[in-house]
């Protein structure tokens, strides 16, 4: 069994070319391919009038950050497989059709279950800009709103709203012939807004030097939505994704009041048995000794309201853009 496994783990590596859909080649992975997604209890009006800051757990990396009065859109994936491979386990946690005017489409890499295309489609006409890695726009298709690609450190404003790239740890080819992205196709976003900030990792693995400098340029980050998975195989997976445990480094890392984990029980995509991630992000929090009000881990369809409307005084955003859309 255990061979036959490897084997198939290593087909589906070679077939898909990301580090992000491996499949989970076991009974009950197998099963799951052929059975729908699990109901969740959804998110219908997803924008409240009484949040300054409030974070919706769509599923995987998709999360719906409102922040003021802008609505940002993390890595939008609401398809049943992705890459065609990998399987949704529970249906997201927004339907599209529910979707409020969307600011900013964050996308963090190229991977089939980030830069989703089918998924853009069906959101296209509630999306008012995009903001993908360099080499992104050259696999984005014909869509109705406009796009840019941000390197680290640049960033893009719009109406008070400031999406700055940040480096995290990642790969960035999307079919495997196009590895000449590999080092430059992936990134992390710090989003501000009315005096907030939010990090989104996308998928990183753990580089201290990374978070630590992301740290210093944006010294009051209120969330940090960061993945914490997959787990294992653990010789793979650890240059690619971070662990619960290292999630929670980084967290200490970016020095962010609050951690939302993201990118696990989603889809089938690693050897991880389902709760595994969570699992481990406990006992990680013990080992740390970190508050449970401080990490804040979402039902898939779950809103959470960090910094109510009328508390605390807006303020200037913590860095200058290194570039804009505008420049």
């Amino acid at each position: 069994m255990r061979s036959t496994r490897v084997l198939a783990l290593t087909a589906l590596l070679a077939t898909t070319s990301t580090g992000c859909v491996v499949a989970r080649v076991a009974g009950g992975g197998i099963a799951s391919f052929f059975s729908a997604p699990k109901p969740v209890e959804k998110e219908k009006q997803p924008v409240r009038p009484d949040a300054r800051l409030a974070v919706t757990w769509v599923g995987h990396a998709t999360a719906l950050v409102q922040i003021g009065d802008k609505v940002v859109l993390t890595d939008p994936v609401f398809t049943s497989t992705v890459g065609q491979l990998s399987k949704r386990l529970y249906e997201p946690g927004i339907d599209p059709a529910d979707l409020p005017p969307v600011d900013v489409v964050l996308v963090s890499h190229l991977h089939f279950d980030h830069l989703s295309l089918g998924s853009l489609a069906t959101i296209e006409p509630k999306v008012r800009q995009a903001v993908l890695p360099p080499t992104g726009l050259r696999y984005l298709t014909d869509f109705g709103f406009p796009a840019l690609e941000l390197r680290p450190w640049q960033s893009w404003e719009r109406d008070g709203l400031r999406v700055t790239a940040v480096p995290v740890a990642h790969v960035g080819y999307r079919y495997g012939v196009d590895r000449e992205h590999m080092d430059e196709g992936f990134t992390g976003y710090v989003v501000e807004a009315d005096g907030l900030s939010v990090y989104f990792g996308g998928d990183t693995a753990y580089d201290q030097r990374l978070f630590l400098e992301t740290a210093s340029r944006f010294h009051d980050i209120e969330v940090a939505l960061l993945p914490i998975g997959p787990i294992e195989p653990r010789s793979f997976m650890r240059d690619y994704h971070a662990d619960p445990h290292e999630a929670l480094q980084a967290f200490l890392d970016l020095g962010a009041k609050h951690m939302v984990p993201v990118h696990y029980d989603t889809f089938v995509n690693s050897t991880d048995e389902p709760g595994a991630c969570l699992r481990e992000l406990e006992l990680a929090q013990k080992r740390w000794k970190i508050a449970p009000r401080d990490v804040v881990p979402l039902r898939i369809g779950e809103r959470r309201v960090f910094v109510k409307r009328g508390e605390g005084a807006a303020k200037a955003p913590a860095t200058k853009p290194a570039a804009s859309d505008d420049d």
